[in-house]
Protein backbone atom coordinates (compact mmCIF):
# COMPACT_ATOMS: atom_id res chain seq x y z
CA UNK A 1 0.00 0.00 0.00
CA UNK A 2 1.72 3.33 -1.03
CA UNK A 3 2.45 6.20 1.34
CA UNK A 4 -0.28 8.20 -0.64
CA UNK A 5 -2.63 5.63 -0.22
CA UNK A 6 -3.36 5.61 3.70
CA UNK A 7 -3.97 9.33 4.49
CA UNK A 8 -6.51 8.99 1.98
CA UNK A 9 -8.40 5.42 3.35
CA UNK A 10 -7.59 6.98 6.84
CA UNK A 11 -9.88 10.34 5.83
CA UNK A 12 -12.65 8.25 4.43
CA UNK A 13 -12.69 5.99 7.66
CA UNK A 14 -12.77 9.50 9.97
CA UNK A 15 -15.81 10.97 7.36
CA UNK A 16 -17.29 7.44 8.17
CA UNK A 17 -17.04 7.88 11.69
CA UNK A 18 -18.69 11.12 12.13
CA UNK A 19 -21.57 11.22 10.02
CA UNK A 20 -22.23 7.56 12.41
CA UNK A 21 -22.49 9.10 15.39
CA UNK A 22 -26.14 10.59 15.90
CA UNK A 23 -26.94 14.21 16.02
CA UNK A 24 -27.98 15.39 19.29
CA UNK A 25 -31.57 15.80 19.40
CA UNK A 26 -32.67 17.46 22.75
CA UNK A 27 -33.73 20.98 22.49
CA UNK A 28 -31.52 23.24 25.93
CA UNK A 29 -33.79 24.82 27.81
CA UNK A 30 -33.23 27.16 31.12
CA UNK A 31 -36.12 25.14 32.71
CA UNK A 32 -38.60 22.34 32.35
CA UNK A 33 -41.58 23.25 34.26
CA UNK A 34 -44.93 20.46 34.46
CA UNK A 35 -47.54 22.31 36.08
CA UNK A 36 -50.26 19.70 37.78
CA UNK A 37 -53.49 21.08 38.93
CA UNK A 38 -55.54 19.36 41.30
CA UNK A 39 -59.37 18.94 38.88
CA UNK A 40 -60.64 16.28 41.89
CA UNK A 41 -64.14 16.24 43.38
CA UNK A 42 -63.51 18.83 45.66
CA UNK A 43 -63.14 21.53 43.42
CA UNK A 44 -65.47 22.88 41.17
CA UNK A 45 -66.15 23.51 37.98
CA UNK A 46 -65.65 27.46 39.02
CA UNK A 47 -63.26 26.95 40.99
CA UNK A 48 -61.30 24.95 38.17
CA UNK A 49 -61.74 27.83 35.84
CA UNK A 50 -60.17 30.37 38.05
CA UNK A 51 -57.46 27.82 38.17
CA UNK A 52 -56.73 27.81 34.29
CA UNK A 53 -57.30 31.61 33.98
CA UNK A 54 -55.16 32.42 36.83
CA UNK A 55 -52.31 30.84 34.63
CA UNK A 56 -53.64 31.70 31.84
CA UNK A 57 -53.10 35.30 33.42
CA UNK A 58 -49.32 34.91 34.67
CA UNK A 59 -48.36 33.49 31.31
CA UNK A 60 -49.77 36.56 29.68
CA UNK A 61 -47.81 38.93 32.17
CA UNK A 62 -44.93 41.13 31.62
CA UNK A 63 -43.31 40.03 34.29
CA UNK A 64 -43.35 36.21 33.19
CA UNK A 65 -42.30 37.19 30.03
CA UNK A 66 -39.25 39.43 31.11
CA UNK A 67 -38.70 36.20 33.36
CA UNK A 68 -38.28 33.82 30.48
CA UNK A 69 -36.00 36.11 28.93
CA UNK A 70 -33.70 36.70 31.69
CA UNK A 71 -32.57 33.15 31.52
CA UNK A 72 -29.46 32.11 30.06
CA UNK A 73 -31.02 30.42 27.56
CA UNK A 74 -33.86 32.97 27.16
CA UNK A 75 -36.20 30.05 26.49
CA UNK A 76 -38.53 27.50 28.80
CA UNK A 77 -40.50 24.30 28.09
CA UNK A 78 -43.59 23.77 29.68
CA UNK A 79 -46.46 21.21 30.13
CA UNK A 80 -49.45 21.63 31.53
CA UNK A 81 -51.64 18.42 33.91
CA UNK A 82 -54.85 18.21 35.31
CA UNK A 83 -54.75 15.32 38.22
CA UNK A 84 -57.03 13.80 40.17
CA UNK A 85 -56.01 10.01 39.85
CA UNK A 86 -54.03 8.06 37.63
CA UNK A 87 -57.00 6.99 35.86
CA UNK A 88 -58.46 10.27 35.10
CA UNK A 89 -55.22 12.22 34.89
CA UNK A 90 -55.23 14.34 31.36
CA UNK A 91 -52.00 15.69 29.86
CA UNK A 92 -53.89 19.26 28.46
CA UNK A 93 -50.90 20.63 26.73
CA UNK A 94 -48.02 18.75 26.08
CA UNK A 95 -44.27 20.15 26.09
CA UNK A 96 -44.47 23.73 24.75
CA UNK A 97 -41.07 26.05 24.10
CA UNK A 98 -41.82 29.68 25.10
CA UNK A 99 -39.16 31.95 24.45
CA UNK A 100 -41.34 35.42 23.83
CA UNK A 101 -44.70 37.17 24.42
CA UNK A 102 -46.48 35.41 21.04
CA UNK A 103 -44.90 31.63 22.00
CA UNK A 104 -46.31 32.92 25.89
CA UNK A 105 -49.91 33.73 25.08
CA UNK A 106 -50.25 31.12 22.81
CA UNK A 107 -49.94 28.85 25.41
CA UNK A 108 -52.18 30.62 27.46
CA UNK A 109 -55.12 30.84 24.79
CA UNK A 110 -54.25 26.76 24.68
CA UNK A 111 -54.96 26.69 28.30
CA UNK A 112 -57.87 28.41 28.21
CA UNK A 113 -59.22 26.40 25.14
CA UNK A 114 -58.89 23.26 26.24
CA UNK A 115 -62.10 21.27 27.52
CA UNK A 116 -62.33 21.00 31.43
CA UNK A 117 -61.57 17.61 33.07
CA UNK A 118 -63.73 16.02 35.61
CA UNK A 119 -61.68 13.56 38.30
CA UNK A 120 -62.16 11.49 41.11
CA UNK A 121 -60.08 11.10 44.26
CA UNK A 122 -56.80 13.12 44.62
CA UNK A 123 -53.62 11.31 44.23
CA UNK A 124 -50.76 13.97 44.33
CA UNK A 125 -48.08 10.88 43.61
CA UNK A 126 -49.84 9.95 40.84
CA UNK A 127 -49.47 13.64 39.37
CA UNK A 128 -45.61 13.15 40.45
CA UNK A 129 -45.31 9.57 38.84
CA UNK A 130 -47.36 11.01 35.70
CA UNK A 131 -44.79 14.11 35.72
CA UNK A 132 -41.45 12.38 35.96
CA UNK A 133 -42.39 10.11 32.72
CA UNK A 134 -42.72 13.44 31.20
CA UNK A 135 -39.59 14.90 32.05
CA UNK A 136 -37.31 11.35 31.74
CA UNK A 137 -39.29 10.83 28.05
CA UNK A 138 -39.61 14.23 26.40
CA UNK A 139 -36.61 15.23 23.66
CA UNK A 140 -35.75 18.55 25.71
CA UNK A 141 -33.06 19.10 28.41
CA UNK A 142 -33.59 21.56 31.16
CA UNK A 143 -31.07 23.03 33.21
CA UNK A 144 -33.39 22.62 35.93
CA UNK A 145 -36.46 20.13 36.33
CA UNK A 146 -39.37 21.25 38.44
CA UNK A 147 -42.47 20.15 38.99
CA UNK A 148 -45.53 22.82 40.27
CA UNK A 149 -48.71 20.79 42.01
CA UNK A 150 -51.53 23.38 42.96
CA UNK A 151 -54.31 21.56 45.15
CA UNK A 152 -56.93 21.93 48.05
CA UNK A 153 -56.51 18.83 49.56
CA UNK A 154 -54.21 15.82 50.72
CA UNK A 155 -53.21 13.12 48.93
CA UNK A 156 -55.88 10.23 49.30
CA UNK A 157 -55.13 7.50 46.64
CA UNK A 158 -52.04 6.02 45.07
CA UNK A 159 -49.00 5.79 46.84
CA UNK A 160 -47.97 7.28 50.14
CA UNK A 161 -47.07 10.89 48.75
CA UNK A 162 -44.00 11.38 50.92
CA UNK A 163 -42.43 7.63 49.65
CA UNK A 164 -43.17 8.98 45.52
CA UNK A 165 -41.65 12.58 46.77
CA UNK A 166 -38.39 11.00 48.09
CA UNK A 167 -38.25 8.88 44.79
CA UNK A 168 -38.67 12.55 42.58
CA UNK A 169 -35.84 14.15 44.67
CA UNK A 170 -33.30 11.26 44.13
CA UNK A 171 -33.86 12.18 40.10
CA UNK A 172 -32.80 16.01 40.86
CA UNK A 173 -36.15 17.03 40.03
CA UNK A 174 -37.60 19.77 42.24
CA UNK A 175 -41.33 19.87 43.45
CA UNK A 176 -42.78 23.16 44.41
CA UNK A 177 -46.17 23.71 45.95
CA UNK A 178 -48.84 26.09 45.76
CA UNK A 179 -51.52 24.59 48.16
CA UNK A 180 -55.07 26.64 48.50
CA UNK A 181 -56.28 26.94 51.47
CA UNK A 182 -60.44 26.30 51.00
CA UNK A 183 -62.39 27.06 53.69
CA UNK A 184 -65.54 25.84 51.79
CA UNK A 185 -64.61 22.00 52.06
CA UNK A 186 -64.81 22.39 55.91
CA UNK A 187 -67.92 21.44 55.94
CA UNK A 188 -68.52 19.99 52.04
CA UNK A 189 -65.49 17.51 52.52
CA UNK A 190 -63.32 15.11 54.62
CA UNK A 191 -60.01 15.88 53.34
CA UNK A 192 -60.33 19.64 54.79
CA UNK A 193 -57.02 20.25 56.25
CA UNK A 194 -56.76 24.16 57.44
CA UNK A 195 -53.17 23.79 58.12
CA UNK A 196 -52.68 22.29 54.00
CA UNK A 197 -49.50 24.54 53.84
CA UNK A 198 -47.39 22.40 56.38
CA UNK A 199 -49.05 19.80 55.01
CA UNK A 200 -47.18 20.34 51.74
CA UNK A 201 -43.92 21.28 53.17
CA UNK A 202 -43.28 18.16 55.44
CA UNK A 203 -45.09 15.57 52.67
CA UNK A 204 -45.32 16.95 49.39
CA UNK A 205 -42.13 19.88 48.39
CA UNK A 206 -38.31 19.17 48.13
CA UNK A 207 -35.32 19.26 46.00
CA UNK A 208 -32.87 21.93 45.08
CA UNK A 209 -34.63 25.23 45.87
CA UNK A 210 -38.10 24.16 46.65
CA UNK A 211 -40.44 26.04 47.52
CA UNK A 212 -44.12 26.75 48.48
CA UNK A 213 -46.94 29.99 47.91
CA UNK A 214 -50.05 29.99 49.54
CA UNK A 215 -53.40 30.63 48.26
CA UNK A 216 -55.47 31.94 50.55
CA UNK A 217 -58.82 30.93 48.43
CA UNK A 218 -59.49 29.95 44.90
CA UNK A 219 -59.69 33.82 43.97
CA UNK A 220 -56.50 34.41 45.41
CA UNK A 221 -55.09 31.49 42.85
CA UNK A 222 -54.02 34.14 40.11
CA UNK A 223 -52.26 36.15 42.27
CA UNK A 224 -50.01 32.89 43.76
CA UNK A 225 -49.17 31.31 40.82
CA UNK A 226 -47.82 34.50 39.42
CA UNK A 227 -45.60 35.03 41.68
CA UNK A 228 -44.78 31.13 42.01
CA UNK A 229 -44.40 31.05 38.26
CA UNK A 230 -42.10 34.53 38.49
CA UNK A 231 -39.98 32.76 41.19
CA UNK A 232 -39.80 29.57 39.34
CA UNK A 233 -38.74 30.69 35.91
CA UNK A 234 -36.49 33.58 37.17
CA UNK A 235 -34.88 31.06 39.86
CA UNK A 236 -34.75 33.55 42.03
CA UNK A 237 -34.26 32.61 45.96
CA UNK A 238 -38.26 32.35 47.86
CA UNK A 239 -38.39 33.58 50.92
CA UNK A 240 -41.81 32.42 51.21
CA UNK A 241 -41.71 29.01 53.64
CA UNK A 242 -42.06 30.09 57.68
CA UNK A 243 -38.06 31.03 58.35
CA UNK A 244 -37.99 27.39 60.70
CA UNK A 245 -38.62 25.36 57.96
CA UNK A 246 -36.05 27.64 55.58
CA UNK A 247 -33.40 26.87 58.62
CA UNK A 248 -33.83 23.39 59.11
CA UNK A 249 -33.95 22.88 54.51
CA UNK A 250 -31.26 25.18 54.27
CA UNK A 251 -28.16 23.46 56.59
CA UNK A 252 -29.22 20.01 55.22
CA UNK A 253 -31.36 19.23 58.87
CA UNK A 254 -34.29 16.43 58.40
CA UNK A 255 -37.23 18.07 57.14
CA UNK A 256 -39.93 19.15 59.34
CA UNK A 257 -42.62 16.41 59.52
CA UNK A 258 -45.88 16.87 59.29
CA UNK A 259 -47.42 16.17 63.09
CA UNK A 260 -50.89 14.59 61.48
CA UNK A 261 -48.46 11.95 59.56
CA UNK A 262 -47.93 12.13 55.88
CA UNK A 263 -51.03 9.42 55.39
CA UNK A 264 -53.09 11.71 57.02
CA UNK A 265 -55.43 11.83 53.18
CA UNK A 266 -55.87 8.18 53.78
CA UNK A 267 -56.75 8.31 57.13
CA UNK A 268 -59.48 11.11 56.06
CA UNK A 269 -60.57 8.52 53.58
CA UNK A 270 -61.60 6.02 55.63
CA UNK A 271 -64.12 8.36 57.38
CA UNK A 272 -67.76 7.72 56.20
CA UNK A 273 -69.04 10.55 54.22
CA UNK A 274 -70.85 11.16 51.01
CA UNK A 275 -67.67 12.05 48.52
CA UNK A 276 -65.30 10.87 46.41
CA UNK A 277 -62.83 13.53 45.96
Amino acid sequence: MSARYIPTMLLVTLVTTVISIPAWSKQAVDLELVMATDVSRSIDQDEALLQRQGIAAAFRSKEIIKAISSGFLHRIAVAYVDYSSAFHNKIVIDWRILHDAKTANDFADELLKAPPTFGRRTSISDALELAVRMIETNDIEGTRRVIDVSGDGPNNWGGQVNFVRDAVIKKRITINGLPIINDRGRFQSRYYLPDLDKYYVGCVIGGPGAFLVVANNFKDFARAVRRKLILEIAAKPARIIPASYLAQRRFGAQRPAYEKGCDIGEKMRAIPWDDDS
